[in-house]
């Protein structure tokens, strides 16, 4: 198959979850781990960190592989879903896993994963997993799809693992509450393994720190580990931020917009700091230009502003919708009107989004 063949034929594997909802949502580790058994386990050959979450965990992804490339490491990043192209999942410093490779793996392998019946995230971690190994990456840094406990990444072992900010989000899949929904997301803490946390509710941080007590887990508080000294918002161009970590100051420019974009960086500095101690250094300068570097599309974009602001977010649940209404009541605040054209797949609460955007 050639490549448009192959990302067709990987497309009719989907699940298609935002019509038969809970149905198509598998619930074992089994099928990842007879897929990477067979591939001879390529995610054990690379170090790796692990990101889950509700909210902020691809833009910490993407900042903690900027920081890491900028300190001249070959990096791996997964993270799930792509927008325009397939290949957005899968990234070798900062570019588009090839499409030879992905055709090929597909063709090389297609009969055990119709066989086995091996779904579409399954094989495109998989693919990543593969992908990462035989480029030799340095570490990779790798994203959950759905939860935590249960999502095919996590077979992992990695040297870090990193929990931002946990909403209510795929209530049917995780659990009615924040309760359920923090404990699905914190079962990718790992027995001995450090985890750093972004901001969370008191409800969602109980969980998290008994579960890495139960797993004997150093739990590092990012608000605790990260000091920010200011943030001087330059509204449509992001904020300059310095911030102290063990008595050192830093400078840096976020470029994505919002004010939620502070917690990330600061969650993302604290796991680097934290991965320093596992032999994974990044100089001073590399932390304030990977930050900088990072571009993360249709999250709080501005596409145009003429003839009227255009802004584009991913807004699904309740808390990243309050903060897309607080950016654009702050960044436009002259607008005579708000036109909002918002669509949601099975599985979030539309109404409760809606709500928050109202005003």
């Amino acid at each position: 198959m050639d490549y448009k063949q192959t990302v067709n034929w990987l497309f009719n594997q989907l699940p298609v979850y935002q019509i038969e909802g809970v149905f198509k949502y598998k619930v074992s580790l089994e099928p990842i781990l007879k897929t990477c058994n067979y591939l001879n386990n390529p995610q054990n050959t690379f170090n790796s960190i692990h990101v889950a979450g509700t909210n902020g965990k691809g833009s910490s992804s993407h900042m903690l592989s900027s920081i890491l490339q900028e300190s001249g490491l070959k990096v791996g990043l997964y993270t799930s879903p792509h927008l325009l192209d397939f290949r957005e999942r899968i990234k070798l410093n900062g570019k588009f896993i090839e499409k030879d490779f992905v055709s090929d793996f597909v063709t090389k392998h297609i009969e055990f994963f119709e066989n086995n019946k091996i779904s579409f995230f399954e094989m495109t971690l998989a693919m990543a997993f593969d992908y990462f190994a035989k480029s030799n990456v340095d570490i990779a840094v790798i994203e959950t799809g759905l939860g935590g406990r249960l999502d095919s990444t996590n077979i992992l072992d990695p040297l870090v693992s990193l929990i931002t900010n946990i909403g209510l989000d795929h209530k049917e899949f995780l659990g009615n509450n924040l309760k359920d929904i923090a404990k699905e997301k914190a079962g990718i803490i790992k027995n001995g393994v450090p985890v750093i946390s972004s901001t969370q509710t008191p409800e969602a941080l109980k969980v998290i720190r008994a579960t890495a007590t139960a797993q004997q887990s150093e739990l590092i508080e990012s608000e605790s580990a990260v000091e920010v000294v200011t943030a001087r918002d330059l509204e449509l161009d992001g904020v300059d931020l310095e911030f102290k970590i063990n008595d050192q100051l830093f400078n840096t420019h976020i470029r994505l917009l919002g004010s939620h974009q502070i917690d990330n960086a600061r969650t993302a500095i604290a796991t680097l700091n934290k991965l320093s101690e596992a032999g994974i250094q990044t100089p001073n300068g590399a932390i304030g230009a990977g930050i900088k570097n990072v571009e993360w599309p249709a999250r709080h974009q501005l596409v145009t502003n003429d003839p009227v602001p255009i802004f584009v977010d991913g807004a699904h649940n309740n808390a990243s919708a309050f903060a897309l209404r607080e950016s654009v009541e702050r960044l436009f605040p002259h607008r005579n009107e708000t036109v909002i054209i918002f669509g949601t797949i099975r599985g979030h609460d539309p109404a409760a989004v809606i709500q928050e955007l109202a005003p």
